[in-house]
């Protein structure tokens, strides 16, 4: 495992967050937006029709908000040059381009993939435990402070939801303690679109290489 905050040329480093407790991967919600984007609309003219319309159907108003807030930001780490790529890519590829949208928005996530799952895929390893995950969070308190301060509970919570996205994302399956890891496939258009805007990491992390 490496330890330490790893460097992302041309990528934004975000402050540590605990916020994935309350998400979910959201890929229909995910490729709705982007196709939307690619007719023409922008992201105001979606927030509005998601308040009008509630366009994911969501069970609330302020769940319906939260979805689109999260959706938009995962987006918007993403070049726009996506848009067409995603759309004409298989379902798996544009899974791993949500993946890849949820790890540039959320650096915790990133640092877990790349420090984590990259790793087991490097020494020959097809799972991952929650023991992975108890001592991926020992170290990051060791590390930061802000993460120093979570609660057992905050800590359980974002691996479920770090499981989850992963899951939904094709890399594992869905085993209750231990999971297999399934090493994608990058299609090449991927693989070449990461390299070309600066998020290679990324695609390191995805694929389990050095």
């Amino acid at each position: 495992m490496i330890i330490g905050k790893v460097q992302i040329p041309a990528m934004e480093r975000k402050e540590y967050s605990a916020g994935a407790v309350k998400l979910s991967f959201w890929f229909m919600e995910f490729r709705k937006v982007v196709g939307l984007l690619n007719e023409g609309k922008t992201i105001d003219e979606i927030k509005q029709m998601n308040k009008d319309q509630n366009i994911f159907g969501a069970p609330t108003a302020d769940r319906s908000e939260k979805i689109f807030n999260t959706v938009a930001a995962r987006i918007g780490c993403l070049a726009p040059t996506f848009y067409s790529v995603f759309l004409n890519s298989d379902i798996s590829t544009q899974k791993l381009f949500a993946l890849a949208a949820a790890m540039a928005n959320d650096t915790l996530f990133f640092d877990f993939v790349f420090e984590v799952i990259r790793e087991k895929m490097i020494i020959g390893s097809n799972e991952f435990a929650d023991s992975d995950l108890r001592i991926f969070f020992k170290n990051k308190q060791v590390q930061d402070e802000k993460v120093a301060g979570w609660t057992d509970a905050t800590i359980k919570r974002l691996s479920g939801s770090y499981k989850t996205m992963l899951f939904e994302a094709g890399m594992t399956d869905h085993g209750k303690t231990v999971r297999i890891i399934n090493r994608p496939i990058l299609d090449p258009i991927l693989s070449h679109w990461l390299d070309d805007n600066g998020m290679e990491q990324i695609s390191k992390a995805m694929m389990g290489v050095r």
